[in-house]
This record gives structure tokens, sequence and C-alpha cells, in this order.
């Protein structure tokens, strides 16, 4: 039996909530300042899915999404069906980019996604 949260969202609209607004660091320790409010570092950002319309057909609670910026709502503050304090907010559903089951990094400096090491002869010219 699943416990229905306290706000339901309509038609197709998605709830969502754990999105990163704080200073983050990269994977070679360089420190991203908060870019929230401001106009420089816009970036999407990942949330998880809190709660679903019934219209909503291609994001499941408990997904990631990745938002294009400035594509949310401001945070209201709820009490989930746990009693917790948590902070949510609505979704464009024409901005979300991409859908994970897990949350990726938002900052990917520093760390390689290749799954071998290629060398490079830098004697030879490249061209």
């Amino acid at each position: 039996m699943s416990i229905s949260p306290v706000v339901k969202p309509i038609h197709d609209h998605v709830i969502v909530t754990d999105m990163n607004f704080d200073e983050q660091k990269t994977a070679s320790g360089i420190i991203v300042n908060s870019d929230n409010g401001k106009s420089e570092g816009i970036r999407p950002r990942w949330a998880r899915v809190w709660a679903i319309g019934k219209e909503q057909s291609d994001v499941n609670v408990g997904d990631w999404i990745l938002v294009e910026h400035g594509r949310w709502t401001r945070s209201v503050e709820v009490i989930d069906h746990d009693g917790s304090k948590i902070k949510i907010l609505r979704v464009d559903t024409n901005a979300i980019i991409a859908v994970s089951n897990f949350l990726p990094s938002d900052i990917n400096i520093g760390k390689s996604n290749a799954s071998t090491t290629q060398e490079f002869d830098f004697s030879q010219p490249m061209f």
C-alpha cells in the first residue's frame, strides 16, 4: 500500500524535490559557487520526481530528471507522508531534457567517462 503525497499534481504536471542549488566541488577539487538567482553560470539541474499527475507518462516517481535552467517554480515547504519537511517545486514538463534511474553528477569537470586510456604520440604532426 502506498501513501499518496499531501500535494497532488494535476494533468501531466511533475513535482520534484532534491534540486541542488548549493556550492559544488568538482572531482579535481575546484569549487563552483552557488549560482542560484544569478545570471552567470546558467545551467540545467537534476531533481528527483516526487509526484506526477495522472496524465504523465514520460517520467515516474523516483526518477531523476534534468530540467532546463529556470524552468521550475520557487520551492514550497510541505510535510511529506513520513512527517519530514521537504521542499518541492513544479517543473515545466516541456523543459525536461533527460531522465535517469540514479542521480548523475551535475559537475563532470575532472572526471573521465572513457573506459580505456588512449595514448597520443605528440612527436608527430596530428594533421
